[in-house]
């Protein structure tokens, strides 16, 4: 992915109970990660449980540019596509249409579902579509995370031989080992892609840290986090 320049950090905020597409929980803090790497930030709310449609349409604008500056202070409408927590971190910078984007960049890795329908999307607002992890090996991928620096954290559990306490751990190379074993006795995807947890980012080399208080919820089956706040540790 060399030599293009991000023009903005996109996130469907899905407004329903389930989603074919996107992940549901704690999507806002992808707003923090905009704020801490100084991108501008694209929430848009989505209130179908399947397809892009809401997605495409947003990016429309911004497929076809404009040459007049538009401010970035928040809008009504704006505060209502973000469903903007009222967090102790910095605000992000809302997106506006500027330079045409010519592509998006996805973090696919399996679905072919997901994979199919932003491809499709994409040759129809003619624009590339790239998933630069796509099919990777998924202790590749993890131990590439580890060892590249990142800060992830499991926000949601829900498969057989993962309890409580994985939830808000983080991914280190002792949490690897112990999904490769777990993946032994119960067969679960050691990266989660069957469903088998959600993870969050709270730091990366392309963006400052971010510290969270969180609560842990539990049903004795499965659990997630609740992100009662976020702030910002060093702003760069």
């Amino acid at each position: 992915m060399k030599g293009w320049d991000v023009s903005m950090i996109v996130t469907v905020r899905v407004n329903s109970n389930d989603s074919m597409m996107f992940q549901i929980d704690g999507t806002a803090i992808a707003g923090a990660q905009a704020a801490a790497s100084n991108i501008p930030w694209l929430p848009i709310l989505d209130s179908n449980e399947e397809g892009v449609n809401a997605l495409e349409n947003a990016l429309k604008p911004f497929v076809y540019g404009s040459k007049w500056p538009r401010s970035s202070i928040w809008s009504n409408d704006d505060a209502k596509q973000a469903k903007w927590p009222n967090w102790s971190c910095k605000k992000p910078i809302f997106a506006r249409p500027n330079i045409p984007i010519q592509g998006i960049v996805s973090g696919a890795l399996r679905s072919d579902y997901q994979r199919k329908r932003l491809d499709m999307m994409s040759n129809r607002l003619g624009i590339h579509s790239f998933s630069p992890l796509w099919h990777m090996p998924p202790t590749v991928h993890m131990n590439n995370l580890v060892e590249a620096g990142f800060d992830v954290r499991f926000t949601s559990v829900s498969a057989e031989g993962i309890d409580s306490s994985w939830i808000n751990r983080k991914l280190d190379h002792n949490a690897i080992d112990d999904l490769i074993s777990l993946k032994s006795k119960y067969g679960i995807n050691i990266d989660g892609e069957g469903g088998e947890f959600e993870t969050t980012v709270l730091s990366s080399p392309w963006f400052s840290p971010l510290d969270w208080d969180v609560e842990i919820n539990w049903n004795g089956q499965r659990g997630n986090v609740s992100i009662l706040d976020v702030n910002n540790s060093e702003i760069k």
